[in-house]
């Protein structure tokens, strides 16, 4: 499907090289809210250790999940550096 500048598939990849997808972002984002939902109401039950171990495993997640991507990106520099 066509749009006014281009279709999805142009968003995705430009020139042989994929970008970065926007589900990375959505996933990101989601983390975040429902480890904010977590926390509000584990606070709200006075679980302020619960809420505080909620939060830090939400931290590593979401820290697991971008030094991936890191990862992905030195591989794609080193390929095409040749390194």
């Amino acid at each position: 499907m066509r749009c006014g500048i281009g279709s999805f598939d142009d968003l995705t990849e430009r020139d042989g090289i994929k970008a970065m997808e926007v589900d990375l972002i959505f996933r990101v984002a989601g983390i975040g809210i429902i480890v904010a939902v977590l926390n509000l109401v584990l606070k709200r039950a006075e679980r302020e250790e619960q809420a505080m171990m909620t939060t830090l495993a939400g931290l590593i997640v979401v820290l697991m999940i971008i030094i991936t991507e890191i990862s992905k990106l030195f591989e794609t520099v080193k390929s095409v550096f040749g390194l």
